[in-house]
């Protein structure tokens, strides 16, 4: 594990950037970019396609670490080249930006008012070959859609045993038990999820550090224990569906928490615009998160 790295992720002013869609929301990502599914034929084109989207995003003059301190990216991603470097050793040797890798292969069906991640029988592989692209750590979704009890400890004690085995290969896992922000007892879920998560932090080792990922909370300054608990790194928070201005505004109430958003960052990039409306839209997004993660 990197020691400048652990250092920017704990103290270090700014948000994490999350450039992670996989091939499930790569249309739908492509198509606000203003890239139709016509544009390309089959999945090789379309993730050439992200990727250049991509590779325009972070090479940009205002995709720099005075504001995004961390960047997650797709496994393709991970694996693919910008500038002549593989994308995690641009991020950081060029722009110093600490790399994530997304790793979960997406949502079960849902059982008990919850969506598990699906089986990752190639996990250790995965990890082995993330340590080699010099990943610093990596980021696992499950969803929670109701204030189900035994389903928010099974989300809460699948994510701790992931994140055990990536702690174990050394890397930092962000946990991501995302709550549903458009559920009606979204408060209550929540108050279950902290209190689930406790004990599952409580459960961990010395040497094992995690971050969580989480939504907006609707009580204010809810997740503050989380946030000051030993075993935590950092706590981020996602956007979940609501507008930028949203996002900030709520995120903006809660100490401690930064964002690490994904659609309302790149809100408003267009494949067709010139380099300069380009650059202004992404800096003014860029800017507005950053202020509300400071």
């Amino acid at each position: 594990m990197n020691a400048e790295q652990v250092k920017v992720m704990g103290e270090a002013k700014g948000f994490i950037a999350a450039l992670d869609q996989s091939g499930g929301s790569t249309p739908k990502a492509l198509a606000r970019y203003g890239v139709s599914e016509d544009a390309y034929n089959g999945e090789g084109e379309m993730f050439d396609m992200v990727h250049a989207m991509r590779t325009r995003i972070v090479t940009d003059p205002a995709f720099v670490a005075d504001k995004i301190i961390g960047t997650i990216l797709f496994e393709q991603t991970m694996d693919r080249q910008v500038e002549g470097k593989y994308t995690a050793d641009y991020l950081w040797e060029e722009k110093g930006i600490v790399p994530f890798l997304k790793i979960d292969k997406g949502l079960a069906a849902e059982a008990d008012g919850v969506q598990l991640m699906k089986p990752m029988p190639e996990l250790d592989a995965l990890l082995k070959r993330a340590v080699e692209r010099h990943i610093f750590g990596t980021k696992e979704r499950s969803v929670i859609q109701a204030a189900n009890e035994k389903g928010i400890r099974a989300v809460v004690d699948q994510q701790i045993e992931v994140g055990r085995q990536v702690c174990a290969a050394g890397l930092v896992p962000i946990l991501e038990p995302e709550v549903n922000i458009q559920i009606q007892d979204k408060a209550e879920a929540e108050e279950i999820l902290k209190r689930e998560l406790l004990r599952g932090l409580d459960s961990l080792n010395d040497d094992e550090t995690v971050m969580l990922k989480l939504s907006i909370p609707t009580k204010v300054n809810l997740y503050r224990e989380l946030i000051d608990h030993p075993r935590v790194l950092r706590v981020v928070a996602l956007s979940g569906g609501y507008s930028r201005d949203e996002a900030n505004q709520l995120l903006k109430k809660n100490e401690g928490m930064i964002a690490s958003f994904s659609r309302a960052l790149l809100d408003g990039l267009q494949a067709d615009q010139s380099d300069a409306a380009f650059n202004e839209t992404l800096k003014a997004s860029i800017e507005s998160i950053y202020e509300a993660s400071c």
